[in-house]
């Protein structure tokens, strides 16, 4: 194609971009470009006349006019506990934990109407701490740590701090679940305040089903032997460990177990739109509400598909959640439902700060050493998984449905050897060439990748 993608779209808003069609005298008919979320813009490929394709979005919610006073307003109407003033008045001290950068949680709407109710209801601010949620991510800190909180007043009034994994003496031991013996050991910080509080995005998530509520504990808070353990082979493996799925899935009942070892504890749930605008809130006991607002998503973000196609195009989401290798396989993953099997698998990833943790490029070293079918073998037999090898793992379920293309052009030669996909740093290319192998091409676009799931349900026969 000698005509990009990009030089049509001048001018054009972001929100009317979701599908372009543009008339070409040129070409003797119209051009569909459509574009899916990259960093912290886009990319655009042009869909080959003759290609039949299908977008796939979220269902349209209406954001949120007035966030500040809605934030509010969920404070005084609860789901299953008192309000967020009566639990402050009966409490000496207040842990608010949040989601590190890899979510876009509107913390800039959220933290200070909170800890100014908190504050106004009896809690000092010097009693409130912040505890930033990495499981074993890396801590957030400086401007980054700036950039998740979102308003400059936050760092001024109240203590921050990150969650560290790694520190023995941070951890409490609560116990042993009952059915799966996880050892549950979760930062004390937050095991000891009197009043608990945790913030989060709720999006479908490729292994705990739904993210946010009780995640943001475990793994979040929880002890890097906590983490290797409900994120060991056989929890993966179970078939349950996916996407938009609570009942049976193995990750979630541990969470729920741990949530209900810890005690009381609360949650502000927050959705936001494709534009990262606020959308819906809710705040109340951790459970009851993060069920809740998943009982209020679940039709706008899982999309029922009555075919699978032979080319898919999708995401990881764009910024922040594209920013290494190691979250994009997210993207990969919850787009398999609908992939011919032997199909092609386009993901576009910004990758801006590289591949990921050592301990990750070291399980993508031996997935190149040993193979997909032997590091399996490898992996079930740890009780204890290595940190990250979790995401190989899931990986390995992409790469033995279709042929995965890893788009970004901010990875090395080679990281790209590594990531045991094919690689490639035009994207239109690759969506050409994917397309021209079948006679009678289909394909789908996903351009918010993970956080939306198409749900394959193929046409009855005995209804046509």
């Amino acid at each position: 194609w000698a005509l990009r993608p990009q030089n049509l779209l001048s001018g054009v808003s972001l929100a009317s971009r979701k599908f372009c069609n543009f008339t070409s005298q040129q070409l003797g008919g119209s051009i569909n470009v459509v574009s899916v979320r990259y960093g912290k813009g886009e990319r655009y490929v042009v869909i080959p006349q003759g290609v039949h394709f299908q977008v796939i979005r979220k269902k349209d919610v209406s954001t949120i006019t007035d966030p500040d006073a809605e934030v509010r307003s969920c404070f005084s109407q609860p789901v299953g506990s008192p309000p967020l003033s009566d639990l402050a008045k009966v409490s000496d001290n207040a842990c608010i934990a949040i989601c590190d950068i890899t979510r876009p949680v509107p913390n800039g709407i959220l933290l200070r109407p909170m800890i100014e109710t908190l504050r106004d209801s009896g809690i000092p601010l010097s009693r409130i701490t912040i505890i930033v949620a990495t499981g074993l991510h890396r801590p957030n800190l400086g401007e980054e740590l700036d950039q998740l909180l979102g308003d400059p007043w936050v760092k001024r009034h109240v203590k921050v701090v990150n969650h560290d994994a790694n520190a023995d003496e941070l951890h409490i031991m609560l116990g042993r679940t009952d059915y799966r013996g996880t050892v549950v050991r979760l930062d004390r910080r937050f095991v000891e305040a009197d009043l608990r509080i945790v913030t989060g995005l709720v999006e479908p998530h490729f292994m705990a089903g739904y993210s946010g509520g009780r995640k943001v504990i475990a793994p979040g808070l929880a002890h890097k032997d906590t983490i290797r353990t409900f994120h060991n082979a056989e929890f993966m493996s179970d078939p349950k460990a996916t996407s938009c799925t609570l009942a049976g899935n193995p990750l979630h009942e541990e969470q729920l177990e741990i949530v209900k070892m810890l005690g009381p504890t609360y949650a502000v749930n927050t959705v936001i739109d494709e534009f990262r605008q606020l959308s819906r809130i809710n705040f109340g006991e951790v459970i009851s509400s993060h069920l809740t607002m998943v009982d209020l998503i679940r039709d706008d973000c899982e999309i029922p598909i009555n075919q699978q196609f032979d080319t898919v195009l999708t995401s990881a989401a764009g910024h922040p959640l594209d920013a290494t290798y190691y979250q994009t396989i997210k993207g990969m993953v919850t787009a398999l439902g609908i992939l011919k099997p032997g199909g092609d698998l386009i993901v576009a990833s910004a990758c801006d700060e590289g591949f990921g943790s050592d301990a990750f490029r070291r399980s993508q070293e031996r997935l190149i050493q040993l193979g997909p079918d032997a590091l399996l073998k490898e992996l079930l037999d740890k009780t204890l998984a290595e940190t990250d090898e979790w995401q190989t793992q899931k990986l390995l379920e992409a790469m033995k449905t279709g042929q995965i293309h890893l788009f970004s052009e901010a990875l090395s030669e080679e990281d790209f050897r590594l990531t045991g996909v094919h690689c490639t740093r035009d994207l239109q290319a690759t969506l050409n060439n994917c397309l021209s192998k079948y006679n009678d091409p289909s394909l789908a676009i996903i351009p918010e990748g993970p956080y939306v799931i198409p749900k394959y349900q193929p046409v009855s026969m005995t209804n046509g």
